[in-house]
């Protein structure tokens, strides 16, 4: 798997982990995307620090370990497929 479906893949887990939020950004925890995605992604800090840098999510911080870091949060950047979704679910 490239860096581009690992990155499209962690947006899909976010999403389907996460909370939406009113500007259709999806937050998850740390905590809660490692323990339900620590089998699906090689490298998964690595992944998130790829999708960091294309500024695909946000997370405080560069470094993310378990146990320490698991009350950090995630965010998906809402773009405009996200947004969407998001005005859907509020009809």
């Amino acid at each position: 798997m490239n860096v581009e479906e690992e990155v499209h893949r962690l947006k899909e887990e976010i999403q389907r982990l996460g909370k939406i939020q009113p500007d259709g950004s999806y937050k998850v925890t740390f905590g809660v995307l490692f323990n339900n995605c620590e089998n699906i992604f090689e490298a998964l800090l690595g992944t998130l620090r790829a999708a960091k840098k294309r500024k695909v999510i946000t997370y405080d911080g560069e470094l993310l370990l378990q146990g320490v870091h698991d009350n950090v949060e995630i965010t998906l950047k809402p773009t405009p497929e996200l947004t969407g979704k998001a005005a859907g679910a509020s009809t």
